[in-house]
């Protein structure tokens, strides 16, 4: 079998389609983790204040400042807040990641079948570009 064999034109199109959903995936993994990232941190700092007494001057980000809170109670209520937002944001990729999980290994399946049908060996296909 020659070095290069010619795909037909919907196994090249079904091929495109596999690394956009691989880049897609990616980029939905890449949201997760920054999420998880920023829903420790938050937890974190919710434990923090904990220790912090209730007269200790605390400040909060606002855009680019910090600036001063009212209260630790302030604080507390904006981090649980952003947290539930982030939680739920997180289901929501999560749920978008998993689909995403689902199509690509269906889609794996479908183009080792159609490269080996094809003539070409599946492990070829897989190997990782540089």
């Amino acid at each position: 079998m020659s070095a290069a064999v010619a795909l037909p034109a919907k196994l090249q199109n079904d091929l495109k389609q596999f690394q956009r959903l691989q880049q897609e995936l990616g980029s939905v993994q890449q949201q997760r983790l920054q999420l998880d990232l920023r829903l420790r941190e938050i937890g974190h700092t919710l434990d923090e204040l904990k220790t912090v007494s209730d007269e200790a001057t605390i400040y909060r980000p606002v855009g680019g400042l910090l600036v001063r809170a009212k209260s630790r109670k302030e604080v507390e209520d904006l981090l649980t807040e952003e947290k539930e937002t982030l939680e739920v944001r997180q289901k929501a990729v999560e749920r978008q990641e998993n689909h995403l999980k689902e199509r690509y290994t269906t889609m794996q399946q479908d183009l080792s079948a159609q490269l080996q049908a094809a003539g070409v060996t599946p492990e070829a296909a897989d190997e990782p570009e540089s």
